[in-house]
């Protein structure tokens, strides 16, 4: 087949992230490969609803006999549904499409499919899926812009790991690609993603004090001997072991409030107040709470006793290590949303739902709640209405992000 030097020249604009230089070629064409270029440069535009229109003409103007095309056209288009949040779009399609390119040997296209799957899981928080996806990818044969994506989910996966000596190496690796690559949009995102381990994560509150630690100070302190009540995923842990109350809030209210206190009690009547809110305790009140500190004594068993003391509770670790409390940097009702909206793309309430695993109605409540007070905006109507919030500047979102994510 006979090269079209106009569509090479704006394929290769394309990928030098030159999208401007791309359209000066191709703008005025409406065969099938100037729509698929013209889609990708809308999109790296940032105008996605053109690109996918584009792009989907693109396809059907491919044909069934051009298989390889129209797989492309696919993982375009699932490229454009993850940078407009749609996070239902058809999984499905996307594997379908990698396969094609696998069975014709275009394995960068192929390797492009699976990180953008990997990405996917990553965001509605199967950090397990995610891992062995990439697992199973070799990025040596990739070329540089490729490798530097490989190497921002490597980055991403282990920030949600906690782990973070293996992802400021992917960082580095993910950098020394980008400037390979020689792309400034790529540049900036690697340096953007890699700006997170410098900022303060969770803050550390122990015997009366306070203070902001950064994610390789959270990691060394969960690796500690120190019982840690963690605020940012509503669990209870000490050396690895781990007491999830993600799904029984009082329970947790009451690990806080003795937390925060330690080594000191608190009485029962502010422990009755915050977790049952109400301000007026009466005999009802202190039963359920002699009950619900039952509770919690069991859950949390060998690694501390929940002691009665003359005028209320105290948290008693095992062995005598301290207790901390490890909560968010700045805090905030809807956390879990407002870290997904402040990642700078727009949401669907769909794929706010699925991300959080919250009904779409009380996600659509807690947008309205969070609009009201200034803390989200929408545009668009319908089911092309779309979410936004100003990035939270200062604080990062990793802790906020944890997997399974819940409304709080």
């Amino acid at each position: 087949m006979k090269t079209d030097p106009l569509i090479q020249a704006a394929a290769q604009a394309l990928a030098a992230g030159d999208p401007l230089g791309a359209l000066k070629r191709v703008a005025l064409r409406d065969d099938a490969p100037a729509l698929a270029l013209r889609g990708i440069a809308m999109a790296q535009l940032g105008d996605l609803i053109r690109a996918k229109a584009l792009v989907r003409s693109a396809a059907r103007a491919f044909g069934a006999r051009q298989a390889v095309a129209r797989a492309r056209c696919v993982v375009a288009e699932a490229e454009i549904a993850l940078a407009s949040r749609d996070l239902a779009w058809p999984a499905k399609a996307l594997r379908d499409a990698r396969a094609i390119l696998e069975a014709h040997g275009d394995r960068a296209n192929a390797a492009h499919a699976a990180y953008l799957e990997v990405r996917r899981r990553v965001l509605i928080g199967h950090i397990d899926d995610a891992e062995r996806l990439l697992a199973a990818l070799d990025p040596t044969p990739l070329p540089p812009a490729l490798r530097a994506a490989h190497e921002l989910v490597v980055a991403g996966v282990a920030l949600r790991r906690l782990q973070t000596a293996a992802a400021r190496v992917a960082f580095a690796r993910a950098k020394q690609a980008a400037y390979e690559a020689r792309i400034p949009a790529l540049i900036a995102e690697v340096e953007s993603a890699s700006h997170t381990l410098k900022l303060p994560a969770a803050r550390l509150i122990a015997s009366g004090e306070e203070r902001l630690l950064l994610l390789d100070e959270v990691e060394a302190l969960l690796a500690s001997e120190a019982l840690v009540v963690d605020a940012c995923r509503h669990v209870v842990q000490k050396t690895g072991a781990i007491v999830s109350l993600t799904r029984r809030p009082v329970l947790f209210d009451l690990a806080y409030q003795l937390a925060e206190a330690w080594p000191a009690d608190v009485p029962r009547d502010m422990l009755i107040a915050r977790a049952f809110r109400t301000s007026h305790a009466d005999d009802s009140h202190r039963a359920r709470l002699r009950v619900e500190m039952g509770r919690l004594r069991t859950m949390l068993g060998a690694l501390a006793e929940v002691s009665a003391t003359r005028r209320g509770f105290a948290l008693m670790p095992r062995h005598g290590h301290r207790v901390v409390l490890l909560a968010r940097p700045v805090e905030e009702t809807h956390a879990a949303m407002l870290a997904l909206l402040a990642d700078g793309e727009s949401w669907s309430s769909s794929a706010l739902a699925l991300a959080l695993g919250a009904s779409q109605r009380t996600v659509q409540r807690t947008l309205d709640s969070l609009a009201a007070a200034g803390k989200a905006q929408s545009f668009g109507r319908g089911r092309a209405r779309r979410w936004m919030a100003p990035p939270a500047s200062g604080f990062a979102t990793t802790l906020l992000l944890s997997a399974p994510l819940a409304l709080n």
